[in-house]
């Protein structure tokens, strides 16, 4: 076991990893890290797919070259809508290029009277993520209570690589993910 085998110390120590790693990299090894659908994805992004993704904040991994793809590919984009910390998650219906309003938390999301949607594949933001391919989350449970309710949508978890963890704190409301994709590999259980 980590010393600091607890939630609030995982999110400290990978932030901080998470961070330094982007920092670390050249702008074209940035720009270049999730410009293309890798295939094992690609079998997901079905015409008519729902693909809920989301606006990258500081150094999370950017899924908008992934979203802008999958849109061209035939499926609908969804993004989070959040108002606050404790009130559930919506996905509502966007098209890249679309404008964004400011949300709490320093999110960009689309207007609250956008159509709400139920996404087929939800690509999910993290802090870190573990062999059993459960997400560490920025601890408001957000993600946690949208996937409990979507038991149909596949959930892939976006992270560098560096975000790894051998095994992270969890609950028992904590949902696993069904793949995580990094900038070298795709992993399932």
């Amino acid at each position: 076991m980590q010393p600091n085998f607890d939630k609030q110390s995982q999110r400290f120590e990978f932030r901080q990893k998470r961070n330094q790693f982007v920092d670390a990299l050249s702008p074209q090894d940035r720009a270049l890290a999730f410009s293309k659908i890798p295939s094992p994805l690609a079998q997901y992004l079905l015409p008519g797919k729902i693909v809920a993704g989301y606006i990258a904040i500081g150094s999370e991994v950017d899924p908008s070259a992934l979203l802008k793809q999958a849109h061209e590919m035939g499926c609908g984009i969804a993004l989070p809508h959040v108002t606050s910390r404790t009130a559930p998650m919506r996905f509502l219906h966007w098209t890249p290029g679309d404008d964004l309003v400011a949300g709490p938390f320093g999110l960009q999301q689309p207007a609250e009277n956008a159509p709400t949607c139920s996404p087929d594949i939800v690509l999910a933001p993290l802090v870190a993520f573990d062999d059993r391919l459960m997400r560490l989350g920025q601890g408001a449970g957000h993600y946690d209570r949208a996937l409990s309710l979507l038991d149909q949508a596949v959930a892939i978890g976006l992270a560098w690589s560096v975000q790894h963890a051998p095994a992270l704190a969890s609950d028992i409301w904590d949902m696993p993910l069904d793949a995580i994709l990094t900038e070298k590999s795709w992993m399932t259980l």
